[in-house]
């Protein structure tokens, strides 16, 4: 559940907050009189956690339409927020004219989400940039083998779509790459 929401709040518009001994899944709360309980990454899932969130802040910092338009409406689209079925929301995030899009996909269940039908604003090559759901971080290593190709087969209002995995309880991000 963590892994899936932290890839929501780094893909989602707005700033990323996390506060000393969330980088590594501390348990307990942090506490002003003693450290970090850095002994937790012992335990391969912790230090999957602080993997993840490495890997979430070079993406951001990385990647221009994660944040150069966080605060305008054009830097974001709904692609799908209304499966409540499934379970599924799907955005995108645009930068500058030049910078590739990114689409962002989570599944708030822990049933993994195959060959489901995925709208993206451009037809080509969508690279998996960044998948929550990977075993170095912690994970069952579902995913979709590094990209997805959108076909000019229009889906969720967009003029291009792909056949996608969306692990269990994960966030997947999607970069546009070429036609």
């Amino acid at each position: 559940n963590l892994r899936l929401y932290y890839g929501f709040m780094y893909g989602h518009p707005g700033k990323k907050l996390l506060f000393m001994g969330q980088e590594i899944a501390q348990r307990s709360e942090w506490n002003h009189n003693a450290e970090v309980d850095w002994a937790a990454l012992s335990d391969h899932k912790h230090a999957g956690m602080q993997r993840l969130v490495r890997d979430l802040n070079a993406l951001y910092r990385e990647t221009p339409a994660l944040h150069v338009k966080d605060c305008f409406p054009d830097g974001f689209q709904w692609i799908e927020a209304s499966d409540a079925d499934e379970s599924v929301y799907v955005w995108v995030r645009y930068g500058a004219e030049t910078d590739p899009p990114v689409v962002v996909l989570c599944n708030f269940t822990p049933v993994p989400r195959e060959g489901w039908r995925c709208g993206l604003p451009r037809t080509g090559t969508w690279r998996e940039a960044l998948n929550t759901d990977a075993d170095i971080y912690g994970g069952s290593n579902t995913g979709n083998m590094g990209s997805v190709t959108a076909t000019g087969e229009g889906w969720h209002g967009q003029p291009a779509s792909a056949h996608v995995t969306i692990p269990p309880l994960s966030a997947v991000f999607l970069i546009w790459e070429s036609n």
